[in-house]
Formats: C-alpha cells, sequence, structure tokens
C-alpha cells in the first residue's frame, strides 16, 4: 500500500478499537487524532466527517466478521457440520470480544431509536448474517440432517439468544463459564431439532 493508505488503514484499526470499547458514537475525531499523535485535520484528510469514520469502521467490522466466521465456515459441508462451524467461530469471536465488545451489539443498543445512514448499516449487515444463518439452517433441513418440520427462524432466533447471553453474562456479569453455557446451550438446541433418522 501507498503511504495514504497505510496511514488511513493504521486510522481505521485504531478506530475500531476504540469504536469497540466507547461505541461508534464514542468515537470522535478529536479523540482518534490523539491516539494516532496526529492533528484533527489530519485525521480529516482521510475521513470526511466523523460519520464518514463511523460508516468506514463499520465496514471494517463486518469484513473481519466475515473472514473470521462466515467465509471459513462455508467451506464445510453443507447441514449441521456448516451450521455448527458458524455457531462455534461466533463464539469464538463473541469470546475474544469480551475484553472489548460487540459492535453489532453495543451498536443495537446506540441506534435502535436513532435513524439514519448508519442504523440502516448496522441493520443491513446484522440482517446479511442472520439470513446466512437462516440458509444454512435450511440447508441442514434439506440434508436431511434436522428434522422436516424445523422452523429455521425460531432456530436462528435461539441461537442469537443464546449469543446475546453469553455477551450479558461474560461482557457485564463477568460470570465465569459463559462461553462454556453457551456451547452446552448450542449443542443440547441442535439436539432438540436433529433428525432422529440421521442420528442412528
Amino acid at each position: 500500500m501507498r503511504k495514504g493508505e497505510q496511514t488511513r488503514a493504521a486510522i481505521l484499526d485504531v478506530a475500531l478499537e476504540l469504536a469497540s470499547r466507547n461505541g461508534l458514537e464514542g468515537l470522535t475525531i478529536g479523540l482518534l487524532a490523539d491516539r494516532m499523535s496526529m492533528s484533527k485535520s489530519g485525521v480529516f484528510a482521510h475521513f470526511g466527517s466523523r460519520e464518514d469514520l463511523q460508516m468506514e469502521v463499520l465496514k471494517l467490522y463486518h469484513h473481519r466478521f466475515e473472514q473470521e466466521v462466515f467465509f471459513p465456515s462455508v467451506k464445510e459441508p453443507r447441514g449441521l457440520p456448516r451450521l455448527e462451524s458458524m455457531f462455534a467461530r461466533w463464539v469464538k469471536r463473541v469470546s475474544v470480544e469480551i475484553a472489548s465488545g460487540c459492535i453489532y451489539i453495543s451498536g443495537a443498543v446506540e441506534y435502535d431509536d436513532r435513524p439514519g445512514p448508519i442504523r440502516e448499516s448496522l441493520v443491513a449487515m446484522v440482517r446479511a448474517w442472520q439470513g446466512a444463518l437462516l440458509r444454512c439452517v435450511q440447508q441442514a433441513i434439506d440434508c436431511k440432517d434436522l428434522k422436516a418440520g424445523t422452523d429455521p427462524e425460531q432456530l436462528v432466533y435461539e441461537c442469537y439468544g443464546m449469543i446475546l447471553a453469553l455477551h450479558h453474562d461474560a461482557r457485564f456479569l463477568r460470570v465465569p463459564g459463559a462461553v462454556e453455557r453457551a456451547n452446552r446451550g448450542f449443542a443440547r438446541l441442535i439436539e432438540n431439532y436433529r433428525n432422529p433418522v440421521q442420528s442412528n
């Protein structure tokens, strides 16, 4: 990368770290300039506004989520192996974010009633992930790993609930063993939906 691109990438890395800890609304040009030992105008040279910076941070977070969770999982065979990989990688990412924070989760709190481009982008990204999970569940039904009567939306809803509980208990309440509970909960959930013909 050219020097300008390297500087921009470095700014985004620090901005993502700050946004993960303080929320997207807590991300300011002044704070970022201080962390980068740059002037505010130097940061503005790479991002035209605070909202532009927030949008780029959101895109970077989404890109990294896809690289760590989605793309490796789709290399697994369709059906339960892929769904189990998605959940396991999701849990792993959340367990790392216990120390920093999840922008999807914190963003939902920050922008649940705040209209605008950032909320729209955040909603689109979360829905894209939910859509990927729904397709994965439907494939598991189609290949008979899961019962024919399985409701994909209900299963995804329950998976999401476990991730939110994991983040809440591990990050907010500091409850030990939350990751193990999430994994046990998922295993029990899948056992409930598993096609008994396939498991024999």
